[in-house]
């Protein structure tokens, strides 16, 4: 097991400063992640085995506006630091917490950047569980991803540290991070975690200059209310100093896990919830999980050209100039990393 990085000793006894949950590990127990362990008075993490990885289109992450019609090369370690009842990766997130051992091979950073070279990636992804319990592996691959001409990408629940922001920032081009309600109570009681420690890693990552894009997978009857979604849209277009161009995906519910017989989400709560981000001025506003619409398209907020356009994972570049960036029907600059 590899050291881990940012903890304190209190007597016998370890602080885990990752996330925060701030764990107080006794010797020989674990962090509510199940993979930050107290042994002999140092902390180790076993999340050093690579349990996924793929190859996958820059779109899935979701990333919309981040070098599109582009693969990245994607990587996870098992385990997390919340416990969402509807996860759509339980098996691979929630394992250590249940004390199973999920399959997997130990990867050294510069293996994981020599497959994403020879596999064509133009960025490696932290991605499928939570990143921020992998923290370790996480920076170094990063770091050498930067020097080999790779960009990074963290997908990621937002519930991390700022001790821990501050160090990766420097290698993370870009995120996409879930806004998983606008409640403390959704967050302690669905997913185990807060809410506003989530927030600060928000506005703490546009500083940093990161890319970011934000996701909400809208659950009926429990985040989907007019007043949550206000709160939600409202925030994310007081973003970027009121830029209003934060792209924001609402993905559609399908049960799974702890909520396997709580109901698909209506499309017409989809359809509410866009309505709300444009009466708040979103310029980029993009349905997820939802088969036969043409609405994951990107237009112009300025004049309603026809940017990029999308099909499944695939993305066309039809109307931006992307070694500029610019609508190239007006001109109007998009916001985005394009190339």
């Amino acid at each position: 097991m590899p050291n881990a990085m940012l903890w304190t000793c209190q007597g016998d006894s370890i602080r885990c400063l990752l996330c925060p949950h701030s764990c107080l590990i006794p010797p020989g127990a674990k962090g509510i992640c199940g993979v930050r362990v107290n042994t002999a008075g140092e902390l180790f993490c076993t999340a050093d085995h690579i349990s996924a990885a793929g190859l996958d289109p820059v779109e899935k992450k979701p990333l919309f506006h981040f070098l599109p019609g582009t693969r990245t090369f994607s990587i996870a370690a098992a385990g997390c630091n919340l416990s969402c009842r509807f996860c759509q990766n339980s098996e691979l997130s929630q394992s250590p917490r249940h004390g199973r051992t999920m399959p997997g091979q130990r990867a050294a950073p510069e293996d994981i950047v020599r497959a994403a070279i020879e596999q064509g990636a133009r960025s490696i992804s932290y991605t499928y569980s939570e990143p921020t319990v992998f923290f370790e592996l996480m920076l170094e691959t990063s770091r050498l991803a930067v020097e080999h001409g790779l960009k990074n990408i963290l997908v990621s629940n937002g519930f991390m540290s700022s001790e821990a922001l501050n160090i990766l920032a420097p290698y993370i081009h870009a995120a996409n991070i879930d806004l998983k309600a606008f409640s403390e109570d959704f967050y302690r009681g669905i997913c185990g975690g807060r809410l506003a420690p989530v927030l600060a890693i928000i506005r703490a990552a546009l500083e940093k200059g990161w890319w970011l894009e934000l996701t909400t997978l809208l659950i009926p009857g429990l985040n989907d209310s007019p007043a949550e979604l206000d709160g939600m849209a409202a925030f994310i277009a007081g973003l970027n100093n009121g830029r209003k161009d934060a792209p924001w995906h609402i993905s559609r519910f399908h049960p799974c896990y702890r909520l396997l017989n709580h109901p698909v989400t209506p499309l017409s709560a989809i359809e509410t919830a866009i309505a709300i981000g444009k009466e708040h001025g979103l310029h980029y506003i993009y349905p997820g999980n939802v088969a036969g619409r043409n609405s994951e398209n990107t237009f112009c907020p300025h004049c309603g050209g026809l940017l990029i356009a999308r099909r499944g994972f695939s993305a066309v570049l039809s109307g931006l100039k992307a070694e500029t960036g610019a609508c190239a029907a007006c001109g109007e600059m998009i916001a985005g990393i394009w190339k």
